[in-house]
């Protein structure tokens, strides 16, 4: 056998191998229709603690995104104002998707807000304390004209919290090789306010009492399971 031919035929055996491993761990579980179907208008309660949804809008939630994006992306999405005894208000966005593969992926809002035309100060990672576990999310400090927004929010894969492309791949890739193809969502809390310290502070205290009001079945869709 000549060398050429050997070359061809290893090359070749390389890419039927190749072929059977991909057919292998191509993921073809949706967790979405394992599980208990999601709903989030009903999931998401309209009072809680000292929280109740404000009809009378005041502020509009904005969502960065264009509605064919949403439309294309997301399989649910949820946008509420909330108003507290003390007058102080909270914008709600919540987008849930059942296909997180990376062509479906959700879309971070430091990515989208300045793609919509809002200026980005900052963007950290911290931690908000619930009553469940500390919860692993990010806070960006926007505006738009004279609208200033600070935002915190965090993104759930499955009962996973990810934060960002390492954290998204490593999951996607953990629920791969499982044969699996994970939900995800987008979960979004934000104020109009001036003083972002305070507005964080207001939506800490948002998001630990809605934990506390989650259905306890879905809870870790909505908030992982926090360290």
């Amino acid at each position: 056998m000549n060398r050429t031919l050997r070359i061809s035929l290893v090359a070749g055996a390389l890419m039927v191998a190749a072929a059977v491993a991909a057919k292998v761990i191509t993921p073809t579980a949706r967790l979405a229709q394992l599980r208990a179907p999601l709903v989030l208008d009903t999931a998401i309660p309209v009072r809680f603690g000292d929280w109740r949804q404000e009809t009378e809008l005041t502020a509009q939630v904005i969502n960065p995104e264009a509605a064919g994006a949403l439309a294309e992306i997301y399989t649910q999405t949820l946008s509420r104002n909330y108003i507290n005894r003390d007058g102080e208000r909270i914008m709600l966005s919540i987008a849930y998707g059942a296909d997180q593969t990376s062509g479906l992926q959700l879309h971070y809002p430091e990515v989208c807000y300045p793609a919509q035309g809002f200026n980005l100060a900052s963007a950290t990672k911290g931690t908000l304390q619930t009553h469940q576990g500390t919860l692993r999310v990010k806070r960006l400090r926007t505006s738009l004209g004279a609208r200033v927004e600070p935002v915190t929010y965090w993104t759930t894969m499955a009962d996973k919290v990810v934060l960002g492309g390492y954290d998204t791949k490593f999951a996607q890739l953990s629920y791969g090789l499982r044969g699996q193809i994970p939900d995800g969502l987008i979960f979004r809390v934000s104020s109009i306010s001036n003083d972002a310290p305070h507005a964080f502070k207001v939506q800490e205290d948002f998001v630990r009492q809605m934990a506390d009001a989650l259905p306890v079945q879905v809870r870790t869709r909505f908030i992982g399971t926090p360290d």
